[in-house]
């Protein structure tokens, strides 16, 4: 049975192809540690996580990293989106006087408003 409901491509690596070429496949135990990729339309990763298996993911955080990464792909890279960035959030504009001096910037307090 498909689900159409699912907005994103999902697969299945039953031979485990996939995890050997992205590092996650466990040889030993024949399965794969739990790992998220973030692929960008050019096919570049973007960002990646890898859990064991007792360890949940956070989907909220996942679609966050998404947004603030097409965020940066559609400003051509002029702008940043700082740690806990959320969208409509404050960006910031990439430049040598930043480094180190982003507290100055951004309110801090603003990324971790819930």
């Amino acid at each position: 049975m498909i689900n159409k409901d699912i907005p994103f491509p999902m697969l299945s690596d039953q031979d485990g192809s996939i995890g050997r070429m992205y590092g996650i496949y466990d040889e030993d135990s024949g399965v794969e540690t739990r790992g998220r990729f973030i692929i960008d339309p050019d096919g570049n990763v973007q960002g990646y996580e890898v859990l064991t298996p007792p360890v949940g993911r956070n989907i909220s955080e996942t679609i966050r990293q998404v947004k603030a990464l097409q965020v940066v792909r559609a400003s051509e890279g002029t702008e940043a989106t700082p740690a806990g960035w959320k969208p409509g959030k404050q960006t910031l504009k990439p430049n040598p006087d930043l480094v180190g001096n982003v507290w100055k910037v951004w309110k801090v307090s603003e990324a971790f408003e819930e």
